[in-house]
């Protein structure tokens, strides 16, 4: 098999943040022939669609790394019960203009962490929902909501609860199966 590039993100730009931490710890728990390059949404500017044609450099940098990577790997935050105006903001100028969307077809794993009991559930459920229109292919189990995350990332921003990393590592090796099988059909 050769190497599967994962890409992931965290919808927010808080240098503390836990959804940093978590996809962090994705990457510590990679399976073998996969990559995990994080990307940093700071930059990116709000969605103006009369620049969609010609897209800022950070934007055309990071649809560059959508297209390039063989899957997607999302950490949301949830706020006001939905995913971060970062995060949406960053999805609109990925997937614009119409017919040229970077997200197009790609495998997608989704995990939350919030200081709040649900750990995001209802931000994971509004993306999901964009996902059926950027014709994204989500992993659905397992569901990942890291709950009370203040209590569970250290004073290094390391994410050091066990149960939590351990469904991590079951979610991005899901993520894996599913893009090599989806590959395996394009190529195939």
């Amino acid at each position: 098999m050769s190497e599967i590039t994962i890409l992931g993100f965290a919808g927010s730009l808080r240098k503390g943040s836990y959804n940093k931490a978590i996809l962090r710890a994705a990457g510590e728990v990679l399976p073998p022939n996969t990559r995990l390059e994080i990307f940093d949404l700071e930059g990116i500017p709000l969605f103006d669609q009369d620049l969609e044609m010609t897209p800022p450099q950070r934007v055309a940098e990071f649809k560059s790394k959508i297209r390039a990577a063989d899957a997607i790997l999302i950490a949301t935050p949830e706020y006001n019960y939905s995913v971060s105006g970062v995060l949406k903001n960053a999805i609109d100028c990925a997937s614009r203009p119409y017919g040229d969307s970077a997200f197009d077809g790609k495998p997608v794993a989704i995990m939350s962490a919030s200081i709040g009991m649900l750990g995001g559930a209802r931000a994971q459920y509004h993306l999901r929902q964009c996902f059926i229109f950027l014709n994204m292919t989500p992993v659905t189990r397992p569901e990942v909501f890291v709950g009370q995350a203040d209590k569970k990332v250290d004073e290094n921003g390391r994410f050091t609860d066990e149960v939590g990393r351990k469904l991590i590592k079951e979610l991005v090796e899901n993520l894996v199966k599913l893009t090599v099988r989806m590959k395996g059909e394009v190529n195939g």
